[in-house]
C-alpha cells in the first residue's frame, strides 16, 4: 500500500473537540470512519505520539497522517436526476444540489456531479480529461448553484478561456456574520495555501508559495440583527475564494466550518452560499446567455426564520 504524508497544525479553535471529528472537517476528503480506521491502524500522529480517536484536542498540536494513495477507478455513469438550467449542443448548465462533489476524488468515488453528467450525456467521456469529463469550472462540495459542463473539447477550450480572460460573470449570495461595513467595496488580496493548513486556503503575501491574485466584489443586500445577506462577485476564480476574503475582512459565512464561526450556524450543516448567477458566451453563436438559480430551500429558510431585515 503506498501513502503520502499530510501534516496539519491543530488550531485553537478545534480546542477540546475529539480528533477524529476534527479531522473530517479539516481534511474533509475522508469521512469520519475512515479516520478512525486509519488512527486505529497508527497511521496518525499526534506530535510524534500514536493518537487515538477520541484524543481531546488541547490546540497547537502537530498532526501527520499517513494516508493510503487511492488507484482511480474507471468513473461511471450513474443516474442522478439532475436540475438542467440550459442545454445545447455544446455545452450544460446546471444548479447543483449542496453535499454534492463535482468530480470523483478520494472518498467520493461516486454519486458526483460526473457521475450524474455521464449518464445523461454519454458522450461527455473524455472531454478534458478522464475523471473531470467536461468540467469548465469548479464548485465546493457544500456549495449550491449554477456550474457549466462541456460537450466536447472545442467547447471546453472556448469555455475555459473565457473563464482565464475573466470575462464570465459569476454572482453568489451569502449570508455572513455580522454588520458588513462598509456595504459595498472590492477585496483585493492575494490568496494561497494556509502555511499552517495545506487543506485550507488564506490570503497570504504576493511573492509567497503558491500566492496568487484575487479579488472579489460584494453588496449588502439586506442586513438582519447579527448578520448580514449579501451579494459577491468574484473577479478571479481562486479556491474557497468568497469564503477566505470575507472571513479575511471579519465577515466570515454562516455554516463555514473552515473559516467561519463554529458555534454559529443557524441550523445549517453547510455554509450559505449559492452561485445564483452566471453570464457567458455561448459557443454556438458568442451570444451572451445569463442563467439564474434561485435560493435552495435550505438557505431560503434561514433567511425567512430571521426578523426583517433593516433598511439599508
Amino acid at each position: 500500500m503506498s501513502l503520502y504524508d499530510q501534516t496539519v497544525e491543530l488550531a485553537l479553535e478545534n480546542v477540546g473537540e475529539r480528533l477524529d471529528r476534527a479531522l473530517t472537517e479539516l481534511l474533509p476528503d475522508l469521512s469520519r470512519m475512515q479516520w478512525q480506521k486509519l488512527i486505529r491502524e497508527g497511521l496518525v500522529t499526534v506530535d510524534g505520539e500514536r493518537a487515538k480517536a477520541s484524543y481531546r484536542i488541547a490546540g497547537g498540536e502537530t498532526l501527520v497522517a499517513r494516508i493510503p494513495k487511492v488507484v482511480e477507478a474507471e468513473v461511471v455513469a450513474e443516474d442522478i436526476p439532475l436540475d438542467i438550467r440550459y442545454e445545447d449542443s455544446d455545452l450544460i448548465v446546471v444548479n447543483k444540489p449542496p453535499g454534492m462533489v463535482v468530480h470523483p476524488s478520494l472518498g467520493h468515488a461516486d454519486g458526483t456531479l460526473v457521475n450524474a453528467l455521464l449518464a445523461h450525456c454519454p458522450d461527455l467521456e473524455g472531454v478534458g480529461g478522464e475523471r473531470r469529463p467536461g468540467i469548465v469550472h469548479r464548485l465546493d462540495k457544500d456549495t449550491s448553484g449554477l456550474i457549466i459542463a462541456a460537450k466536447h473539447d472545442q467547447a471546453l477550450w472556448y469555455l475555459q478561456n473565457q473563464f482565464k480572460a475573466r470575462t464570465v460573470a459569476k454572482m453568489y449570495l451569502t449570508l455572513v456574520n455580522g454588520a458588513l461595513q462598509p456595504p459595498e467595496a472590492l477585496i483585493d488580496a492575494p490568496i494561497g495555501r494556509d502555511p499552517r493548513n495545506r487543506q485550507k486556503m488564506a490570503v497570504v503575501a504576493t511573492g509567497t508559495g503558491s500566492s496568487r491574485p484575487a479579488q472579489t466584489a460584494f453588496r449588502a443586500l439586506a442586513y438582519y440583527p447579527d448578520y448580514t445577506y449579501v451579494e459577491c462577485r468574484p473577479q478571479t476564480g481562486r479556491k474557497h475564494q468568497i469564503r477566505v476574503h470575507m472571513a479575511y475582512i471579519g465577515f466570515p459565512i454562516v455554516g463555514d466550518h473552515l473559516y467561519g464561526r463554529r458555534k454559529d450556524k443557524l441550523g445549517l450543516s453547510r455554509q450559505f452560499l449559492h452561485a445564483a448567477e452566471l453570464s457567458f458566451r455561448r459557443p454556438s453563436d458568442d451570444e451572451v446567455l445569463l442563467l439564474t438559480a434561485e435560493l435552495p430551500s435550505d438557505l431560503a429558510g434561514v433567511l425567512a426564520a430571521l426578523s426583517g431585515p433593516a433598511a439599508l
